[in-house]
């Protein structure tokens, strides 16, 4: 899934983009407020981290112009504004969660993921489809009694189609929530990376489930 993090305190912006990268998210990240609305604008996030302090132009102002462009992106405010009237204008402004500084990475990460779940209506953080398990939050796959080890970029294509099951999802659609904007760009790299998948979870005697539809995309499911 695709994350933007929009944080001036160089520290605290890079530790999260690293953080979360490391866990398998495509992550773009931005140091200012007019480079982060830029980003928020151009492109289609699953969740933005977002602080309320920047240059240029402030938090609450990019929240307010991401939600009148009806960008469909959870918003996860990231402040040391920690007065109830600030928590509040943030909610009201469109804000999904609030997380207080300092904090710790694993309780961002875990909001972050709730906040995927919720981008795409799921309620259990257990994905499954046929005989192929997905746990989203330990990260882990299985298909019958066989883990699958995959790599996170494997990891982020797997559950970006499972999130999409019985949905025609398109390259293009691949590209903006599994690859951020510094990915390489060559253009069958979401086929190469359908074909390592089907590879690892694809079995002989075990239902297929990601399907191709020539010109179009992929649908991920068992259908007969």
């Amino acid at each position: 899934m695709r994350v933007l993090v929009i944080e001036d305190y160089d520290p605290i912006r890079e530790s999260v983009t690293e953080g979360l990268r490391d866990v398998g998210f495509a992550v773009d990240a931005a140091a200012d407020g007019r480079d982060g609305l830029w980003y928020a604008e151009s492109n289609d996030y699953d969740v933005i981290v977002l602080d309320l302090m920047l240059p240029e132009i402030d938090g609450l102002t990019i929240l307010k112009k991401v939600r009148v462009a009806k960008r469909n992106a959870c918003v996860l405010i990231l402040t040391a504004r920690d007065q109830l009237e600030d928590r509040v204008a943030g909610l009201n402004a469109g804000a999904d969660d609030y997380l207080i500084k300092p904090f710790a990475f694993e309780e961002l990460l875990a909001r972050v993921r709730t906040l995927v779940r919720r981008r795409y209506d799921q309620q259990d953080p257990v994905i499954q489809t046929a005989d192929l398990v997905i746990d989203t939050a330990a990260q882990t796959v299985r298909r019958g009694e066989r883990l699958i080890e995959l790599t996170a970029r494997e990891y982020a294509l797997l559950e970006y189609l499972a999130v999409r099951a019985g949905q025609l999802v398109s390259r293009t659609d691949i590209w903006e929530h599994v690859y951020d904007f510094h990915s390489d760009s060559q253009s069958n790299v979401v086929d190469v990376y359908i074909g390592y998948l089907r590879k690892k979870i694809e079995q002989p005697g075990s239902p297929k489930l990601i399907h191709t539809r020539r010109g179009k995309g992929y649908l991920f499911g068992e259908f007969t």
